[in-house]
């Protein structure tokens, strides 16, 4: 029995973030989709929040954590997986920022623009899950789309610096959660800069099929999304 558990949904891009992570750092795991019991009994009395990905792993205090970053911070530490994660405190710490910055700004921003075309329900107080007119939600997706410039302008001029990632010379776990996030730019043809596309192909080949299995998944799910409005 493999000692990790996963359960994820495979169109999600925080969920990809896991499922590369675990592969790339070769741990010993298995997938369960929880597509439909993320709100069943069983999965609310482990999981109150009803978030994946959900680690299931018996060293945690509750037996299950979420948060992709969270999930990715841990095992590094657990497992010493430096590569990932420097343990140099000033390494790490541009690595927990990078993260950060992705959740905190960059993502809000994806999920703005590309949730609307993914179907995908968006957040309370949202002005795309409020009941604002069809003009203004459009208006406020194009909004989001645009504001993408500049925070992928910080991670290419701050973070990377001159580096091919933001771990330097290797992929980091901050570099895996920006690729993972950047797939769903593909829902909206999002016309990534030459750096990005040049970034997102390097990261690739880097993890193989670590991040290529995971990224079919998305990719297939946003061509299918994409098929049904032709």
């Amino acid at each position: 029995m493999a000692a990790i558990k996963l359960h994820i949904l495979k169109p999600s891009v925080n969920n990809m973030s896991a499922r590369v992570f675990i592969r790339a750092a070769k741990l010993d795991f298995a997938e369960d989709d929880a597509w439909g019991k993320t709100r069943s009994p069983d999965f609310l009395t482990r999981n109150p929040a009803h978030l994946t990905p959900m680690m299931e792993f018996d060293h945690l205090p509750k037996g299950v954590m979420w948060e992709s970053c969270a999930i990715m911070q841990y095992l590094c530490n657990k497992h010493h997986l430096d590569k990932f994660y420097p343990t140099a405190p000033e390494a790490r710490a541009m690595i927990d920022s990078a993260m950060f910055y992705i959740i905190g700004t960059l993502y809000p921003y994806i999920a703005r623009a590309t949730y609307p075309a993914l179907g995908f329900p968006q957040y309370a107080g949202e002005v795309g899950a409020s009941d604002a007119s069809p003009e203004a939600k459009a208006a406020a997706q194009k909004a989001a789309a645009a504001a993408l410039e500049e925070p992928l302008s910080v991670f290419h001029k701050f973070y990377m610096d001159g580096k091919p990632f933001i771990g330097g010379h290797e992929p980091s776990i901050a570099d895996i959660r920006l690729a993972a996030s950047l797939e769903f730019l593909a829902a909206i043809d999002y016309d990534l800069p030459a750096w990005a596309k040049t970034y997102m192909a390097a990261i690739e080949k880097a993890l193989g099929s670590a991040y290529t299995e995971p990224a079919a998944d998305v990719r297939g799910y946003i061509a299918h999304v994409k098929s049904q409005k032709k």
